[in-house]
């Protein structure tokens, strides 16, 4: 069974001050943050994330869906929402495995929750996103020491070490 998060793109842009104010300048690098943001949440947590824009206003929109960086991005078609596309993912997925949907839509989190899924607001959301990186933050300072070997090493292994580089 495998943990699925679907993100309601545009609300969830709308609803962190960061990519909020993003949005103000550009629209198109707000989404990308909040894909790279995601993308960087699945590497740490291991579940699956699709993140779903609206493109329904857009004419002769067919909908696009890509994969980056390991999420899904899927942009709704002419005339068709994101909260549909989110309920019909729901559906099908929902029989495969736990599904979370992060929105804020009142409408929508019903619907999910009828249909078996579990609701995130984007502010839960955000501080899960929050915990993850500071989790992950902790983990590579705990190993930085990694990255100063010679300084863990026997001064007799490090001027042998020293030796063989300078030979080259």
């Amino acid at each position: 069974m495998e943990d699925h998060l679907i993100v309601d793109g545009y609300n969830v842009l709308n609803h962190w001050p960061e990519l909020a104010k993003l949005m103000e300048k550009s629209v198109e690098h707000a989404r990308d943050r909040l894909v790279d943001i995601m993308a960087n949440y699945r590497a740490l947590k291991g579940n699956r994330v699709t993140v779903v824009f609206d493109g329904h206003l857009v004419k002769g929109g067919t909908g696009s869906r890509e994969n980056v960086a390991g999420v899904e991005v899927i942009y709704s078609g002419e005339g068709k929402t994101a909260d549909a596309v989110i309920e019909r993912l729901v559906a099908v997925e929902g029989v495969r495995g736990t599904v979370a949907v992060a929105t804020s839509d009142y409408v929508e989190q019903q619907l999910i929750l009828g249909k078996g899924a579990v609701r995130i607001t984007p502010k839960e959301l955000l501080q899960q996103v929050t915990i993850t990186n500071g989790d992950a933050g902790g983990f590579l300072r705990g190993r930085q020491s990694l990255q100063a070997l010679d300084q863990r090493l026997d001064d007799r292994v490090r001027q042998t070490l020293e030796e063989w580089r300078r030979r080259k």
